[in-house]
């Protein structure tokens, strides 16, 4: 009788899965399995983003600095392609838009900054705390992106992205390899003293209201697509065929861009979003108090939209 009990009871329970599964239209139960790979594939990219920082790490503590600077650099081309995929797919989520920006925290803060002390700050005692710095403010920064720029368009990054600044410290060891570097008067250079300088400005930069161009624009309708273009171009031949004399000068040149362009900007009173106060009228007061209201509420993330919310490298 007992049996027969839990007989029918485990009967009817399947009943009742069956029934809540057939409800839904077959073309949804068929979609199922290609959504949970295609939310998978963008994260799977992002883990290994993670693999890369992890191995960087290994690397540089084992002396292994060219190896290092590679797996940085293995690590911004998966963090771009965690969020294209993400964006074609239109898989993404609050959950990859945070596990992106944790693992962002670790391959380029934590692991660019361990790079640097391995490698140039390891005899001393307490240079370690200009890794600490930088890597404070890698996780500042990601922390504001996501409070300010996560799930919303934009043409800019407000403060240098976290990648643009790990892999400007990660490769500058292979730049030091190079005979642009030990032939020339670059080599002669206080490189010690100087990396304090370069991390401490890097780590304010990230933290900081600088304002750095994304992927440029690429078409041939205007002298600014075909200029992005030739940028990109440009940057692929650099990373195949250079890629040690490269990635640091093409970094610091980035790093400079953003300086020069927001010091141009506020020179000719034209920061993007900058409203002037003497330019409203009396009579349009009362319309735009309200509007600046509006502005004050927190949007709405919408991480399936266009802008999935993933911090990625600017090229």
């Amino acid at each position: 009788m007992a049996d027969r009990t839990r007989r029918d009871g485990g009967d009817a329970a399947d009943l009742l899965v069956v029934s809540m599964t057939t409800s839904e239209p077959p073309e949804q139960r068929r979609l199922r399995p290609r959504q949970a790979a295609a939310i998978a594939l963008p994260n799977g990219f992002t883990l290994a983003n993670l693999f890369f920082g992890i191995f960087g790490i290994v690397a540089a503590s084992r002396g292994d600095f060219d190896a290092a600077a590679r797996f940085i650099v293995f690590g911004a081309i998966a963090d771009t392609l965690d969020g294209r995929i993400a964006r074609a797919t239109n898989s993404g989520s609050r959950f990859g838009e945070e596990l992106d920006s944790l693992v962002d925290a670790i391959s380029f803060g934590t692991a660019p900054a361990l790079i640097m002390y391995f490698a140039v700050f390891q005899s001393s005692r307490w240079e370690w705390i200009f890794c600490f710095f930088f890597t404070a403010c890698a996780v500042m920064r990601l922390a504001r992106f996501n409070v300010e720029q996560a799930g919303r368009k934009n043409t800019h990054f407000t403060g240098l992205p976290s990648p643009a600044a790990g892999i400007t410290l990660a490769t500058y060891y292979w730049f030091s390899q190079t005979p642009l570097y030990t032939e020339t008067i670059i080599g002669d250079l206080p490189w010690h003293q100087m990396l304090r300088w370069v991390m401490l400005g890097l780590g304010m930069l990230m933290i900081s209201n600088v304002q750095y161009a994304k992927v440029p624009t690429v078409n041939f309708h205007s002298l600014k697509g075909i200029l992005g273009f030739l940028l990109v171009v440009g940057t692929f031949i650099g990373v195949i065929f250079l890629p040690k004399k490269f990635f640091f000068p093409a970094s610091m040149a980035y790093v400079l861009y953003g300086i020069l362009r927001t010091v141009l900007l506020g020179l000719l009173d034209r920061l993007p979003g900058r409203d002037d106060p003497d330019d409203i009228d009396e009579e349009d007061e009362e319309d735009v108090l309200p509007r600046r209201r509006r502005r004050r509420r927190r949007p709405t993330r919408n991480p399936s939209g266009p802008d999935t919310g993933r911090e990625e490298s600017p090229a």
